[in-house]
């Protein structure tokens, strides 16, 4: 910047000509020089404060947007920044076969701490204790002082919980939302769903995962997003599985068994209507018991017994020798066979049960109904051991049982090694060879199926399966009609249900010591029904784990008086529910007086 001089040499010479006084010219551009130093200071402060002016309208203008925004959103609490993937927590329902819930999501709460904004640890870790009894105030402590940063405290909260924590008041603690996964009948059907658990987690959200059953073997179908509303509708009835269950536990109970299984599958599309398994769980608190030494698997109530408990079934599988032996046109059911008892074969002795002897000859109907293994064996050796085996896969006691359960997989039927004529005998009665109660319902079902195989699945089928067939419809159902013998002339009698034909078998197994040999008190037992004898939908299966029937002069062990009327109340209670109407028998007139009324 150029400044004028205060002094300029040409005016002075001027006014020194013209007699005036120099000085005067010095005070006036000295005044004016003021005046613009005074003018650009003005307009450098206003400038400025034209400038702080702008900077404050935009920022309360983006402040008060920002506001604005936030008391439309949803309130949420503050989470820890992360780099990671967002979780997807959706998960959909599980519904039964007339879509009543059986597995949902309930919005809850987690709650952890931000060790850095804790005010008062020492009365925070106090506190927490007494809302979480199950939380030491000393350890809770000694976490939030040890240096970390983040810690949680709970995964899930009730909203009592969840106020009593906000009462605390301490900036620390923090909420997180998330999804819980509810079971609202608790332990009902335990074992089909299996339970969830959280997989990957976040502050903001959760993942939920399958741990066991059905929630497992499905989990990418229920997290599917684009599935998340579409519930997974099952082939459950809930109320026919809760009478299941409630007949099964009354007569576990009075049985005096240890455990008990049941299986009711439809003959004609292959759904499972109810599977239970006792002792049971609830899923919503699935326990994770540790079993003393030496205790079986069973003992364990997360275990499936229907599914996963693989069992010697006894005289339920004679039904197979006879249905293959008529298919083979060996024997019709009028056939006579050898049943004289006891039976040698080599070294080894065949006996019937408490030495009786149905012989010499039996029918292959009557050998059925009165359960003989001297009569059943001779009928296996006319089959031969390499075309039992081949019927026996046929019917899917080779193989697990392919079932949407995570556990299905792991319950591989027990099958000899080896082949000879004695095993021949033996699995034709139900010993040497282990299966589950499940692949006995499957394999009966494909019986009552019309001789068609049955491919069970515990997701509703609007429509009959399609299936290779493994008999004739006539062999069918002759060994129906040999199984409905059993219950009104043979072993199950106690099984009769006055209106529902209940045609099944009985099977009474003694188990396996773990060092060789059986027990001679501890029984499985078995009895597999089909009803209505006279057109089979239906497939009931009832098996208890060491009953003993003690109202006697001594104790009975045997299926007919055990899992027979435990069966025959569940389908009292059960076949009303399917929608079976009883069939009313024809009284006949022989001995009825006719009675007049002249009054």
């Amino acid at each position: 910047m150029i400044r004028t001089p205060l002094r300029p040499l040409a005016r002075i010479l001027k006014a020194r000509d013209q007699g005036q006084n120099p000085d005067v010219i010095e005070r006036e551009n000295l005044r004016l020089r003021h005046e613009e130093m005074r003018d650009k200071t003005r307009a450098r402060a206003q400038m400025r404060l034209l400038i702080l002016a702008l900077c404050f309208f935009s920022a309360y203008t983006v402040i008060g947007a920002r506001m604005g925004t936030l008391a439309a959103s949803e309130p949420i609490e503050p989470r820890t920044a992360s780099s990671a993937e967002e979780i997807t927590a959706s998960r959909a329902d599980i519904v039964d076969r007339n879509g009543r819930i059986l597995a949902t999501n309930m919005l809850t709460h987690a709650l952890y701490v931000q060790t850095k904004d804790l005010i008062d640890p020492e009365h925070v870790a106090v506190e927490l204790a007494k809302i979480f009894p199950d939380l030491n105030a000393d350890q809770l402590l000694k976490r939030m002082t040890d240096g970390r940063k983040f810690m949680w405290v709970r995964k899930v909260m009730s909203p009592e919980q969840m106020q009593a924590v906000h009462e605390i008041g301490d900036p620390g603690l923090l909420f997180g939302p998330r999804e819980m996964r509810l079971y609202p009948n608790g332990n009902l059907a335990s074992h089909v769903l299996g339970g969830a658990s959280f997989g990957a987690e976040g502050v903001a959200s959760a993942e939920v995962v399958g741990t066991a059953g059905l929630e497992k073997a499905m989990d990418a179908r229920l997290r599917d997003p684009n599935m998340a509303g579409t519930p997974l509708t099952l082939s459950l009835d809930l109320t026919v599985q809760a009478t299941i269950e409630e007949v099964l536990a009354t007569g576990m109970t009075m049985m005096n068994a240890k455990g008990a299984a049941a299986v009711l599958m439809d003959v004609r599309t292959g759904e499972i209507i109810a599977m239970a398994s006792l002792p049971d769980f609830d899923p919503n608190n699935r326990p994770n018991p540790v079993l003393p030494k030496g205790a079986e698997p069973g003992d364990n109530p997360l275990f499936n017994r229907a599914v996963q408990g693989v069992y010697e079934l006894g005289s339920a599988f004679k039904i197979f020798a006879a249905s293959q032996a008529m298919e083979l046109g060996l024997v019709r059911p009028d056939t006579l066979v050898d049943a004289d008892a006891p039976m040698v074969w080599g070294k080894f002795k065949i006996k019937e049960f408490e030495n009786h002897n149905y012989g010499p000859l039996l029918s292959v109907s009557d050998v059925i109904a009165k359960s003989s293994n001297v009569g059943t064996a001779h009928i296996a050796l006319m089959i031969g051991g390499e075309r039992q085996q081949a019927f026996l896969k046929s019917l899917g006691l080779f193989q697990p049982v392919p079932v949407e359960l995570v556990e299905g997989p792991s319950a591989k039927p027990i099958v000899p090694k080896r082949w000879p004529d004695i095993t021949t005998i033996t699995v034709s009665y139900g010993h040497g060879i282990a299966a589950s109660p499940l692949a006995l319902a499957t394999a009966y079902a494909s019986i009552a199926n019309g001789g068609i195989k049955v491919t069970p699945t515990l997701l509703k089928r609007d429509t009959p399966m399609e299936g290779v067939r493994i008999l004739s419809e006539a062999t069918a159902h002759e060994a129906v009609k040999m199984l409905r013998r059993v219950v009104t002339e043979g072993t199950a009698s106690l099984g009769n249900v006055p209106g529902y034909e209940v045609a099944g078998k009985t099977g009474t197994a003694e188990k396996p010591k773990p060092m060789g040999g059986y027990y001679d008190d501890k029984v499985v037992n078995t009895f597999a029904s089909v009803f209505p004898a006279s057109n089979p939908r239906y497939v009931l299966t009832v098996t208890l784990d060491e009953p003993s029937e003690n109202t006697g002069p001594k104790p009975r062990r045997t299926a007919g008086w055990t899992a027979v009327p435990v069966a025959a109340e569940v389908i009292r209670r059960t076949a009303p529910l399917l929608g079976l109407k009883p069939q009313v028998e024809a009284v006949t007139l022989d001995g009825v007086t006719a009675v007049s009324n002249t009054n």
